[in-house]
């Protein structure tokens, strides 16, 4: 079912929106075809959004890249596959946590589970 999802992205710098709904925060990936259930942060990814939601809006706008760029403040360096996604380690002022990132990362990175991922807020 994943490979009918995959659509191609560039690894040039990209913005990503994510919401949070009931507690629960989700990727607003707009052309998705599979479940919701599989666009939910967990494992980490939740707790890194909630620390990045400043303005408590319930939405957080990020831009990312697997090649480092002006104005990145986070780096995640991936520590070992696991569970079709990859555990990340979270570089940041704030956060220094592994955050693991579930197959739909492949989605957004050209079918690949990045080894560096930067991120601007």
């Amino acid at each position: 079912m994943f490979v009918e999802n995959l659509k191609i992205f560039s690894t040039m710098e990209q913005n990503l929106k994510f919401n949070k709904e009931a507690d629960r925060w989700y990727i607003d990936l707009p052309d998705w075809t599979g479940t919701k259930g599989e666009l939910e942060m967990v494992a980490g990814a939740d707790t890194l959004l909630d620390e990045l939601d400043l303005d408590k809006d319930n939405v957080v706008n990020l831009k990312v890249s697997t090649k480092t760029f002006q104005g990145a403040s986070i780096k995640l360096s991936k520590l070992l596959n696991c569970f079709g996604g990859a555990t990340y380690l979270t570089r940041s002022s704030n956060f220094n946590k592994p955050v693991w990132l579930c197959a739909v990362t492949k989605y957004v990175f050209d079918g690949q589970l990045p080894k560096k991922i930067y991120v601007k807020t």
